[in-house]
C-alpha cells in the first residue's frame, strides 16, 4: 500500500499521529484483541498525509485559513456561513490520483480477504481524537452501509469536509486546537448490519457514579445511532467484574426500555444515498431484550479485556449483525469524565419540601437546580435560553453542546444514561431528567421549575422553586473509629452513590423497598396467578411481567437484582440483608395482596418476621425470597451478603426459621452464610445467650424494642411523644443485649437514627462496647463525629 492508507491489522495505538485516536485504537484491538476472540470488523485508513495532500492537490490551505480568520470568535454568530464555505470548498475538491487509485485497491483488496463484503462504514477519525485530553467524539460525520469503491471515494471527501462541521470548529477553538494541524482519517471497515438486529455502548465504570466494579450496557434495535443519540429508552444491563473473572452468574440486574424507535436502512434511490430511518418497533420486539444473557456475558468479557489492555476504563460502542448473528466491537475510547477522580468530598443535596411533579425520569447528577424553563425545538433557537435557564427539549445531540452549557438542567423526552445529554451534563457537572417522554408537553415554557437528580434512580421536575438543602462533607477530616460504621440501606438505586462512604457496609438492607417499589407484588399472587380472583390485580400483573411465563419468578428474580445490586457496591464489604419484614396490613396493600392477608386490629404485633415464614398462610412465599438469597450468594457469588431475621419472638422460632432457610437451599454456614436475628423483642434480650447459639449476630432495633419496653405503639399520635430511645428501661435493655453478645463471642450492632441525632447515645453505646452502629447516608458523618468524640472520652 502507499503511503497514503494503512490496514488496520497493520497499525496501533503508535500510528495516532498518523490515523487518530479511533482508526489506532481499531487497530491496537485487532492486532492484540483479535487473537483473544474478540470480534473487530476488518477495515483500512486514509493517513493523514492523504488528507494534507487532497488539500494541497485542491489549493486548499489558504482558503480555509483565510475563511477561518473572519470567524467570529466570540459569539459565533457567522459560524454557520464561514462552516458551509469551508465543506463546500473541500467537497467540490477533486482527489490526487495516486490517492484515488490507492482507496480503490484498498477496497478491492478488502473485499478478497472477507468472505462476504456487501458494504462498509467510513468513519472519521481526527488526529487528536479521542485522546483521554481531547474527546472529538461526536464532533465529525460517519457514512453507514456504503456499497463499492467509487460510493467510498465519496464518503471519504464527506468525513474530510466534516473536520469542519460547524460543533468541530467550536469545540476545537474552545480547547485551542489549531485547526490548521488537525488532519482527517477516513476509517473503512467492513459493515455490520446492526440495521438487522441490535447495538449499543458500554462503559467500564459506572457513568453516574464511578464506580469502578460493575460494567454498564445499554442496547436498542437497529442502528446504535438511536442510543448514541438518546432518540429511545435503550435496554440496560449490569455486570459485576469479580463474577466475570470467576466464571459466574455475573448479570446483576437488566431493564427492558420502551426502545420506540428502530432505526434501519431507507431504501436507496441511487447513487451514494444511504439515508436512514425510524420506525415503530412492534410491541413484541419492545417487550424483548436486544440481548440474551449468553450476548449480555460475552460483550461484559470482552470489555473487561479491553479495559484490561489499555488500564484504564473505557467507553466501548458495539453491534451485532443481523446476518451473521455475530458480535462486535466497533470502536473503544477511554472514558473522560470519571477516570482518576477520588470521591473524598461529597456534597449532599436534600429538598425541604415536594410539590407537584410535572414530568420525570432517569436522574443524570445527584443534584438539585431550579430556572425558567424554555422548550426548544433545536440548537437554532439557543438565543431564547438565558443563563440559569432550564432547556427542555426531546432530544439532544453535539449540535446541542453550547447550548446546554448555559442550562442550570437540562430535560429531555428521549435518552438513557448514556445519551449525549447525559453525558454532556455529567461533563459539565449538571443536572439532567432525560427519557421523560412527555417533558416538552408536561412542562410549559417559562415555567418556574426545580429540577431533582438527589431522590434516586428517577429524577423529578417539580412545579416551582422549591428551597433544598446543600452540604459539603470532606471524610478525609474523619478518623476511622474503632467502632465500625455502617450504612442503612433500602433503594438499590443509590448504592452506588454511596459506596465511597467511608463504612464497612451495609448494616442493614431493607427488602421491603425492593418489593414495594420493583417487584410491587404480593409474593403469593405471583406463585397462585392462575387462581387469582381480582381481574384488576391480573391485568396489573401481566403488564409488569410481560417476559415471565412462570410469575413467581418475576418476585424471585427482580429481589435477587435488587439484593445483587447493592452487594456490588460494596463488594467486599458486608451487606446485611433482613428478610421481609412487612406487617399483614401492608403486604395486603401489594398487588393481589388483599386476597391473602388476615384483618389485623395491631399488625405491629401480629403476623409478622419469623412467625410468617413457618406458617403455611406465607411459607412458600418465604421459599421465594430464599430462592434470590441463594442466587444471590451462590450463584452471582455475593458472600459477602449475611441474612437477619426480623421479629423472632422465641428462641423455638429461631431453630424452626433456621431448619426452614436450609430446606431451601440456605443452609447456615455452607458457603461461609452467616444468619443474624434482629434484637427488638425484650425476649431477645432476656434469652440472648440462647439466641446466640442458634444465630451467628444480633443487630438491635432501637424502634422497636423501645416500644416495646415502653408499652407503646409509635405510630399513636396519642402515645408517641413517649417515645425515647434514651428511657432509661430502654437502655437498660440495650446495654444487657451487649454484654450478652459479648459474653457469647457474637457480634452486635445497632441500627438508628438516635446515635447521629443524640451524641450522648452514641457515647452509651461505645461505653458498653458495641461492635457497629448503622446510620442512614445522611447521618454518616454526624454519626462518625459523634463516635469519635465518644470514643476519645472513653
Amino acid at each position: 500500500m502507499s503511503s497514503y492508507i494503512r490496514f488496520l491489522s497493520e497499525i496501533s495505538n503508535q500510528h495516532t499521529a498518523e490515523v487518530g485516536g479511533k482508526n489506532a485504537s481499531l487497530g491496537e484491538m485487532i492486532g492484540v484483541l483479535g487473537p483473544k476472540g474478540i470480534h473487530i470488523p476488518a477495515g483500512f485508513a486514509t493517513t493523514a498525509q492523504a488528507y494534507w495532500d487532497y488539500l494541497k492537490h485542491n489549493n486548499l490551505r489558504k482558503k480555509l485559513e483565510a475563511a477561518l480568520q473572519k470567524l467570529d470568535k466570540k459569539e459565533f454568530k457567522n459560524l454557520p456561513q464561514i462552516g458551509k464555505k469551508i465543506r463546500d470548498a473541500i467537497l467540490q475538491g477533486e482527489f490526487p490520483p495516486e490517492l484515488a487509485e490507492s482507496i480503490r485497491r484498498a477496497y478491492r483488496k478488502l473485499e478478497e480477504r472477507e468472505t462476504v463484503l456487501t458494504s462498509v462504514a467510513v468513519r472519521s477519525s481526527a488526529t487528536a481524537e479521542d485522546l483521554p485530553e481531547a474527546s472529538f467524539a461526536g464532533q465529525h460525520d460517519s457514512f453507514m452501509n456504503i456499497q463499492g469503491p467509487e460510493n467510498t471515494l465519496e464518503a471519504c471527501r464527506k468525513c474530510f469536509a466534516s473536520l469542519f462541521t460547524d460543533r468541530a470548529i467550536r469545540y476545537r477553538e474552545h480547547n485551542g486546537f489549531d485547526h490548521m494541524k488537525v488532519a482527517l482519517s477516513a476509517g473503512v471497515q467492513k459493515m455490520v448490519r446492526s440495521d438487522k438486529a441490535s447495538a449499543g455502548v458500554g462503559f467500564t465504570i459506572l457513568p453516574d457514579s464511578g464506580h469502578e466494579q460493575v460494567i454498564f450496557l445499554t442496547g436498542s434495535w437497529g442502528l446504535g445511532d438511536n442510543v448514541v443519540q438518546g432518540a429511545v429508552n435503550a435496554d440496560e444491563f449490569y455486570v459485576f467484574k469479580p463474577a466475570l473473572k470467576k466464571g459466574m452468574r455475573a448479570i446483576i440486574s437488566k431493564h427492558l426500555g420502551t426502545k420506540e424507535k428502530t432505526m434501519v436502512y431507507a431504501k436507496r434511490t441511487g447513487g451514494n444515498e444511504n439515508t436512514t430511518t425510524n420506525k415503530t418497533t412492534p410491541l413484541k420486539y419492545r417487550n424483548r431484550f436486544v440481548l440474551n444473557d449468553e450476548e449480555i456475558t460475552q460483550l461484559a468479557i470482552w470489555s473487561m479485556e479491553i479495559e484490561d489492555h489499555y488500564g484504564r476504563p473505557m467507553d466501548i460502542e458495539w453491534a451485532k449483525d443481523g446476518e451473521s448473528g455475530e458480535l462486535y466491537i466497533v470502536q473503544a475510547r477511554p472514558e473522560t469524565v470519571h477516570s482518576g477522580k477520588t470521591k473524598s468530598k461529597i456534597k449532599e443535596y436534600r429538598l425541604k419540601n415536594k410539590g407537584k411533579v410535572l414530568a420525570y425520569g432517569t436522574a443524570v447528577g445527584e443534584k438539585i437546580a431550579k430556572g425558567v424553563s424554555r422548550i426548544l425545538d433545536s440548537p437554532d433557537d439557543a438565543d431564547k435560553l438565558r443563563e440559569g435557564d432550564v432547556l427542555v427539549t426531546d432530544i439532544t445531540n453535539p449540535d446541542w453542546d453550547n447550548v446546554m452549557k448555559k442550562a442550570s438542567a437540562i430535560i429531555t423526552n428521549s435518552g438513557g444514561r448514556t445519551s449525549h445529554a447525559a453525558i454532556v451534563a455529567r461533563e459539565l457537572g449538571a443536572v439532567a431528567v432525560v427519557g421523560t417522554g412527555n417533558g416538552t408537553e408536561k412542562i410549559k415554557d417559562g415555567q418556574e421549575v426545580t429540577v431533582s437528580c438527589a431522590e434516586g434512580n428517577t429524577g423529578n421536575a417539580y412545579e416551582g422553586f422549591l428551597e433544598w438543602e446543600e452540604e459539603e462533607i470532606d471524610f478525609d477530616k474523619y478518623e476511622e473509629p474503632d467502632t465500625q460504621v455502617m450504612l442503612i440501606l433500602a433503594d438499590p438505586g443509590l448504592a452506588y452513590n454511596y459506596s465511597d462512604y467511608p463504612v464497612k457496609g451495609v448494616g442493614l438492607l431493607r427488602l421491603e423497598f425492593i418489593i414495594n417499589n420493583t417487584i410491587q407484588i404480593h409474593p403469593l399472587a405471583l406463585l397462585h396467578f392462575d387462581e387469582l380472583e381480582d381481574k384488576k390485580a391480573r391485568k396489573k400483573i401481566k403488564e409488569l411481567t410481560p417476559n415471565y411465563s412462570e410469575k413467581r419468578l418475576f418476585f424471585v428474580e427482580k429481589l435477587a437484582e435488587g439484593v445483587a445490586t447493592i452487594a456490588a457496591a460494596f463488594y467486599p464489604r458486608e451487606v446485611i440483608v433482613r428478610m421481609s419484614d412487612f406487617k399483614s396490613n401492608e403486604y395486603a396493600n401489594l398487588i393481589g395482596g388483599s386476597a391473602f392477608e388476615p384483618h389485623e386490629e395491631n399488625p405491629m404485633l401480629g403476623f409478622r418476621g419469623a412467625s410468617r415464614y413457618y406458617s403455611e398462610e406465607y411459607k412458600e412465599g418465604f421459599r421465594m425470597e430464599c430462592e434470590a438469597m441463594k442466587i444471590v450468594r451462590d450463584e452471582m457469588g455475593f458472600t459477602n451478603v449475611k441474612l437477619m431475621i426480623p421479629f423472632c419472638r422465641t428462641v423455638e422460632e429461631g431453630e424452626k426459621v433456621i431448619h426452614l432457610m436450609g430446606e431451601f437451599g440456605l443452609k447456615q454456614g455452607w458457603n461461609g452464610l452467616e444468619v443474624y436475628v434482629m434484637c427488638e423483642v425484650p425476649t431477645n434480650v432476656i434469652q440472648a445467650e440462647e439466641f446466640a447459639e442458634i444465630f451467628d449476630g444480633f443487630s438491635i432495633g432501637s424502634n422497636d424494642l423501645t416500644q416495646l419496653t415502653l408499652g407503646l405503639d409509635r405510630d399513636s399520635s396519642r402515645v408517641n411523644t413517649l417515645f425515647d430511645e434514651n428511657n432509661a428501661s430502654a437502655r437498660c435493655l440495650i446495654s444487657m443485649a451487649i454484654a450478652s453478645a459479648k459474653k457469647k463471642g457474637s457480634k452486635i450492632g445497632l441500627c438508628g437514627q438516635a446515635p447521629s441525632d443524640f451524641p450522648e447515645f452514641a457515647k452509651f453505646l461505645v461505653e458498653q462496647g458495641i461492635d457497629s452502629i448503622s446510620f442512614n447516608p445522611d447521618a454518616v458523618a454526624k454519626g462518625i463525629k459523634n463516635i469519635l468524640e465518644a470514643e476519645e472520652k472513653k
